[in-house]
């Protein structure tokens, strides 16, 4: 059963300040909340779950000794951000920022001041994808407790460390072989040779920064069919081309 304290203190996790202040984040669905308990469950710390839920992951829930609230449809409506949840929610703790090892990586993202909860989830998820383990946005990016980056990311964000810092901080930490950037215009994608290096994908209104522009030194264009009605691509949308073109030249 859930009480109307633990109601206003998830609901409080809504918002950004509240989970800053608490260093907690909320994840949701069956899906989400089930590859946490299997890869990272240290991070959990309770979780409220239908019956339903309970009864079939009652082995893992008992060998990993997590705490869980068993609600109703109803309770789980209450504390929900999704207008159709799905059986579970659970509060989770920040993840520590680890040393990142960018060895094996066959690109490395950076986005530059990316807004959209939406993107940055797909983001995480196309970077887990192609086997990209760390990823560099800069300090205006989304937060990536946003629930909605939680939930878009489809449980990508536990496969991959989200790392926020300035570009001229990240170059300075970093060896990179080229800085490559996603403009209008620059060298056709599909016609350069691509070492892995470190790949910039700009703002969904603005692009790349001018001052992140001048660190580029291989500007990289997606090519359009000439009759093309479309201004840009989306952020997301560009950042999974270029990903998938390292990938195949670097990894296959």
């Amino acid at each position: 059963m859930l009480s109307k304290n633990q109601a206003r203190e998830i609901r409080s996790l809504h918002l950004k300040k509240f989970r800053d202040a608490q260093n907690l984040f909320i994840a949701e669905g069956s899906k989400t909340v089930t590859e946490i308990i299997e890869q990272r469950p240290e991070i959990i710390k309770t979780v409220f779950a239908q019956a339903a839920f309970i009864a079939g992951h009652r082995a893992i829930i008992a060998k990993t000794g997590i705490q869980v609230t068993e609600i109703s449809e109803d309770e789980l409506r209450q504390i929900s951000l999704q207008s159709n949840p799905h059986l579970v929610l659970a509060i989770c703790r920040h993840f520590p920022v680890k040393k990142p090892d960018l060895s094996s990586q066959p690109f490395t993202l950076y986005l530059d001041d990316v807004r959209d909860p939406g993107n940055l989830g797909t983001i995480i998820r196309l970077c887990d994808w192609f086997g990209s383990r760390v990823l560099f946005c800069s300090p205006g990016c989304c937060e990536l407790y946003n629930p909605k980056v939680i939930q878009s990311s489809m449980g990508a964000f536990l496969r991959v460390d989200v790392i926020y810092d300035g570009l001229s901080e990240v170059l300075h930490k970093h060896r990179f072989n080229a800085v490559y950037g996603a403009l209008l215009e620059g060298k056709d994608l599909y016609r350069e040779q691509l070492p892995p290096g470190l790949v910039l994908i700009g703002n969904e209104a603005n692009g790349i920064s001018a001052d992140n522009i001048k660190k580029i030194n291989v500007p990289l264009t997606i090519p359009a069919n000439n009759n093309n009605g479309s201004e840009s691509l989306n952020a997301a949308m560009a950042a999974a081309i270029i990903a998938s073109e390292f990938f195949r030249q670097n990894r296959i």
